[in-house]
């Protein structure tokens, strides 16, 4: 498998764990859990797929990792200032910090993967 589509598909299961870490950072967001769930698992499809282009480009693991939290902090926290934005109380630490991890464990899986090549 291409290490984009790997990194895509495992962004996006890790961003449904994402989203339903609201659940236990956040209970008074439980009546909206389907939409940040949902929104989360695009961020981690994005996520995974920006990483996994990087991967087939780089060859550090250690690049991998850092610019993985990195691409997760920077997608969370774009959803934290819309969130800010639109009047909503802003939850900074309890959206960026899993989205930093989220990046960072698709960085570290995306590029330890192997590409398999079809005959």
């Amino acid at each position: 498998m291409k290490k984009p589509v790997f990194g895509l598909i495992l962004g996006g299961v890790l961003g449904v764990f994402d989203g339903l870490s609201a659940l236990i950072s956040a209970p008074e967001t439980a009546p909206g859990i389907a939409g940040i769930v949902a929104g989360s698992t695009v961020k981690g499809i994005i996520t995974g797929a920006l990483i996994g282009w990087i991967a087939r480009r780089l060859d550090s693991l250690l690049l991998g990792v850092v610019i993985g939290g990195a691409i997760g902090l920077a997608l969370a926290g774009v959803i934290s200032v819309m969130q800010k934005l639109s009047g909503q109380p802003p939850y900074y630490w309890q959206i960026m910090l899993p989205g930093a991890i989220l990046g960072m464990i698709v960085g570290y899986a995306t590029f330890t993967h192997r590409e398999r090549k079809v005959a």
